[in-house]
């Protein structure tokens, strides 16, 4: 394998380099696909199997539960256990609960294969981030790696979008089992291709008490956010359950302040840039999950749309994320990170705003394909810089804690806001259900999802300098010799 310094120094990367990252990729790609294909087949999920609503929503919040509630410690156990291993032993897990799900016939047991898919993908995601920047040096060509592994997750989102259409009409269990033989492929190129890590031996032991905190806390979280819609937010239950989770969390902190080998080295948010970038990936991914939640229900509930249809309509969003995937890293360099992130926010408050002059008989191209156009080029822009800004600065031996916490800000953000956003649409609901009512009782909605993507650009401009920042955000010492920082610099 050559070595992250050599490619450094060469400015190319060798035919095995490349295998490396599309079996990342590949895996990243799977984890946006899963989230997006599964929404379309619920329908029919649900006459085939005979589920009621509140059962079918678990297919969906299984799967957000296991891969928002074990990041933390998908994270960590990549650290200390070795990242190849563990994103491997991950991707096994994740083909075999893919075969599993396409085959059940029992309501619970595809529940439990999604919970099951969503904990793999726990350990794989931070697992797969952390060897791309212990692999590639921070500066350019790491923010390549890192701009077309973003973009992989974005056009699997998208292509889930449009695959879970066609799949459907045949059957939705080849939704369910599409993923299981592109693991397979990646899981055998990756134990070709993937460079091996060594465990971390001088670790301070394993915080048990701080793993068990931290994935008891994050759990809760995201099952209370997930089910506060249908129980209420302000009943008793609901109550209790964030009060045990801020319980569970201040214990949690507590415990990694005072131990030897943390879960999560509480030292790496005292740099500003480390918290405006988990806080805008909250901010990023909460207003998107529910746009597209409202969007699709507009599409198919009031214009009648096929799923097809609106899955097609996305595609330009994705499409231009492709497109634009080998042209991030140079302009990261050329620009910074989080100027990057202030454009890319301004362009999707800007989409969601337009996206409020929808009415029952829209024009797509003058009404709704702008909105699709800015939130693709926010997404093009603001998902690889806020990975960049949070991996850059980062020792080796912490990559994949900071990969883990990055990610874990992703999903709850998306649950959380998804949640805000059903629980202000349900509350405007009309009694008489008239198109146009209904489509009135979804603007409340979008206005607060167009205020979240504001918040995420006012936090966005406290990090802008009149300077242009720098291209290294030191938040723990790097592991570069100063030899090597020039050689990367030039």
């Amino acid at each position: 394998m050559t070595s992250s310094l050599t490619v450094a120094s060469e400015g190319r990367w060798t035919p095995r380099l490349w295998g490396t990252l599309l079996v990342l990729c590949a895996a990243m790609f799977l984890d946006a696909l899963d989230v997006s294909m599964v929404g379309v087949a619920l329908p029919s999920i649900g006459s085939d199997l005979h589920l009621s609503t509140s059962t079918l929503q678990w297919i969906v919040s299984g799967y957000i539960l296991g891969y928002g509630g074990l990041l933390l410690l998908g994270g960590r156990t990549a650290d200390l256990l070795g990242r190849r291993q563990v994103f491997l032993v991950a991707l096994g897990i994740f083909a075999l609960a893919s075969l599993l799900g396409g085959l059940v016939d029992s309501g619970p047991l595809l529940i439990a294969s999604r919970f099951v898919k969503g904990l793999s993908a726990a350990f794989t995601a931070p697992a797969g981030l952390s060897i791309i920047t212990t692999t590639f040096p921070e500066g350019p060509l790491r923010n390549r790696a890192l701009s077309i592994y973003t973009t992989c997750a974005a056009t699997g989102f998208s292509m889930g979008l449009v695959l879970s259409g066609l799949l459907t009409e045949a059957s939705w269990r080849l939704t369910m089992l599409l993923p299981a033989p592109i693991a397979l492929i990646a899981l055998f190129a990756g134990l070709r291709l993937l460079p091996r890590s060594a465990r971390e031996r001088d670790h301070n032991g394993y915080d048990v008490p701080g793993a068990v905190l931290g994935t008891a806390s994050m759990l809760l979280l995201v099952f209370t956010v997930v089910q506060a819609p249908q129980t209420g937010w302000t009943s008793a239950r609901t109550l209790l359950s964030f009060l045990a989770v801020a319980v569970l969390l201040t214990v949690f902190v507590l415990v990694e302040r005072r131990s030897p080998g943390p879960l999560i080295r509480l030292g790496v948010l005292r740099s500003g840039s480390q918290v405006r970038a988990q806080l805008g990936a909250v901010a990023f991914f909460g207003s998107y999950v529910g746009f597209q939640f409202l969007t699709t229900l507009y599409m198919q509930s009031l214009l009648g749309w096929s799923a097809l249809h609106t899955a097609l309509a996305f595609l330009p969003a994705g499409a231009l994320v492709a497109v634009s995937s080998t042209k991030v890293g140079a302009i990261v360099d050329r620009f910074g990170t989080q100027r990057l992130i202030a454009a890319g926010f301004t362009f999707m408050v800007v989409g969601y705003a337009l996206f409020l002059r929808v009415n029952l008989d829209p024009v797509y191209a003058a009404v709704i394909l702008p909105s699709m156009l800015l939130i693709g080029a926010a997404c093009a822009l603001v998902f690889p810089s806020l990975n960049i800004q949070a991996t850059n600065g980062v020792e080796d031996h912490e990559q994949g804690m900071v990969s883990g916490l990055l990610n874990t800000s992703v999903q709850v953000g998306g649950a959380i806001f998804l949640a805000v956003v059903t629980a202000v649409v349900t509350a405007g609901a009309p009694e008489h259900t008239t198109p146009q009512a209904v489509l009135d009782s979804y603007r409340p909605g979008l206005i607060v999802i167009t205020g979240i993507a504001a918040a995420g650009l006012l936090l966005s401009l406290t990090g802008l300098r009149t300077r242009r920042p720098q291209q290294s955000l030191v938040v723990a010492t790097s592991t570069l010799r100063e030899a090597d920082r020039v050689t990367v610099r030039d």
